[in-house]
């Protein structure tokens, strides 16, 4: 425990989920680690989010990503914490310019899971099965591998949902592998969907360190914890959801992979439904992510018309 007369060199703020905490103490043992620290010297305070206290209606119809951040922002802005740890993909594509985004962690499993007590896999499921999931992309890729699949709205933890799941709710449910990994309950997941068929949302199973674009110091620690590739590949994905209007009310997917110097970038739009979708893939040089995010972006809408937004957000 912290000793209550020394203060603490840092202090992290997270949400108060299983799984964010898991994130921040990531963080705190990677930076107590590279600065010789004893990971008592960093502070993690729990700040609840909008996101976390919103639990009966979908987030596309209260306020989308920024729900899970807006809180910790606040609190980083006034000074009470001196750095904010956020799962990457609910960081709203463009954030306040007195903040940077200063580390992104080595990224984990970009995949989803299919978890299922009476199926196991997507295939396996009965006529008219149930999914049950808080993310439009994931419907809509459910609803497009099957169009006879029905969606209901689904969220908590692992624990709840799998609860939810024994009651009937559902029949499966989808969770990112990443957070399953972290959480130690990889051994939950029935089935790993292949990115081919189901690809993720931009940034999946990455961590991003958020400061104070003016404390330089903070910055500084948590730029230490950078890993390049990450943040090649997040920023990518960010650019191409940039232009799509990426929010909680899109379906929208991407995924990034570096080989010998280039970046390969995929991207997928979809209808809520599933009927329609609109996907594509580039490359190019592994720096050049944003401009690659771009324009894969400006293709897609492109290929989709003028209303395909539109009629998106129409449901």
């Amino acid at each position: 425990m912290q000793s209550p007369q020394t203060a603490p060199v840092l202090t992290i703020g997270t949400r108060g989920s299983p799984l964010a905490l898991k994130q921040a103490e990531e963080v705190r043992s990677r930076l107590a680690a590279v600065n010789g620290l004893d990971a008592d010297a960093i502070a993690i305070r729990v700040i609840k989010t909008s996101g976390d206290i919103i639990l009966d209606r979908p987030l596309s119809e209260v306020g989308g990503k920024g729900l899970f951040t807006k809180e910790l922002e606040v609190a980083l802005a006034g000074g009470e914490i001196d750095l904010a740890v956020h799962s990457a993909k609910d960081v709203a594509t463009a954030i306040d310019p007195g903040f940077t985004l200063a580390a992104y962690l080595p990224r984990e499993d970009v995949r989803d899971a299919f978890l299922s007590l009476i199926a196991k896999s997507p295939d396996h499921l009965p006529e008219g099965a149930i999914i049950g999931s808080s993310s439009l992309r994931r419907r809509a890729q459910m609803k497009r591998f099957r169009p006879d699949f029905r969606t209901v709205e689904f969220r908590g933890n692992v624990q709840t949902r799998l609860q939810k799941l024994a009651d009937g709710v559902a029949q499966a449910t989808l969770l990112a592998m990443a957070g399953l990994n972290r959480l130690g309950e990889a051994h939950r997941v029935t089935h790993v969907l292949d990115v081919a068929h189901f690809p993720p949302a931009p940034a999946q199973g990455a961590i991003v360190i958020e400061t104070r674009a003016g404390d330089g110091a903070a910055t500084r620690l948590a730029a230490m914890l950078d890993d390049p590739a990450t943040r090649a590949m997040v920023e990518a994905e960010r650019a191409f959801l940039t232009v799509l209007d990426g929010s909680c009310r899109t379906p929208i997917a991407a995924y990034s992979s570096l080989s010998d110097g280039r970046m390969s970038l995929f991207g997928q739009i979809l209808l809520p439904d599933g009927s329609e979708v609109f996907e594509d893939e580039m490359t190019a040089d592994a720096d050049a992510g944003r401009d690659l995010g771009t324009r894969l972006g400006e293709k897609l809408l492109a290929d989709a018309g003028p209303d395909f937004i539109a009629r998106v957000k129409q449901g």
